[in-house]
């Protein structure tokens, strides 16, 4: 029977701040084939995560399919905005959600995994922010636009680089976009779509770059849209979803499992030759060129039905 076994790798899963998201759902696919779990979380979340993880809150989620807990081996701040300490502006550094945090920075981080246990096999990007998401993209401004693609897709580039040389050769790396980076999704705005656009292109030049450094592999995964707390930023995440299930090839919602179960393919041993790919897990959505369930299609669709019966 073939099997993911993961067993002995470590996988840093950048971006969980809470059970819903896909982040998390990685990191439990990843942890269910043996991995060991470190984390990467916000910097103004991280002690509410780490409340909530230890009071039970997440107990249920983290059971894994032998009955045991998911555990991590580590939690750490993090802002992928900053790449060193000279960034971080004194507003941050004077913001009562930033007091007392230490070493959050991405090559801060990076130093302290290579410290806490050397080399590391796998890097998760489950990353993404738009302060103006709920503006169209004529509305946007510069800072928003730039804000966008900083903290969406050049922080994969920095992860990358400066845990890269951190990596053992054979690992991968992994980011999630959506399909907005090649459709126009109303609504999806305040350069998101611009920045998971970037994210793809980014995916493949670095997949060239880093499996001739270091021996990794980059892929990305373009998952469709899951009612997590981080996607409600958008305002309308229920219709994205009611749509898709009336519109997709396959009509189920898609789940957060399905995501992890794809990802930790990508970044087994079993992906060995697959690098520079963006692999689609939406339920067929990224396929169709028209809404099914436009009136307009009505007798169109009447039709199909009646040939099928």
């Amino acid at each position: 029977m073939l099997k993911i076994d993961l067993t002995g790798k470590k996988a840093f899963i950048a971006g969980i701040g809470d059970d819903q998201g896909y982040g998390w759902a990685i990191a439990k696919a990843l942890a269910e084939a043996g991995a060991e779990i470190l984390i990467g979380t916000w910097t103004p979340i991280l002690k509410i995560f780490k409340m909530s993880w230890d009071g039970g809150k997440f107990d249920q989620s983290r059971k894994l399919s032998d009955g045991s807990l998911m555990e991590y081996a580590k939690v750490y701040p993090l802002d992928a905005t900053f790449d060193v300490k000279a960034d971080v502006p004194q507003e941050i550094l004077e913001n009562k959600r930033y007091k007392g945090a230490e070493g959050y920075t991405i090559s801060e981080v990076a130093a302290s995994i290579e410290k806490d246990f050397g080399k590391i096999d796998i890097l998760v990007h489950s990353l993404a922010n738009a302060p103006e998401v709920k503006k169209p993209l004529l509305e946007t401004s510069r800072k928003g636009y730039l804000a966008a693609m900083s903290s969406s897709a050049y922080s994969f580039i920095s992860l990358l680089q400066h845990l890269g040389p951190h990596m053992n050769k054979g690992g991968a790396a992994l980011n999630l976009s959506y399909m907005a980076s090649e459709r126009a999704v109303p609504g999806y705005g305040g350069g998101m779509s611009s920045a998971k656009a970037a994210l793809e292109s980014d995916t493949r030049t670095l997949a060239w770059e880093a499996g001739r450094e270091w021996g990794l592999r980059v892929n990305c995964v373009s998952a469709g849209a899951l009612g997590s707390r981080a996607a409600k930023a958008i305002g309308f995440i229920e219709a994205m979803i009611a749509y898709a299930m009336e519109n997709a090839p396959l009509s189920k919602e898609l789940s957060a499992e399905e995501v992890g179960q794809t990802a930790a393919f990508l970044l087994s041993p079993m992906a060995s030759a697959i690098t520079g790919t963006t692999i689609y897990v939406d339920n067929g959505m990224h396929a169709m060129g028209v809404a099914v369930d436009s009136p307009t299609l009505n007798p169109a669709c009447e039709r199909t039905e009646s040939l099928q019966s």
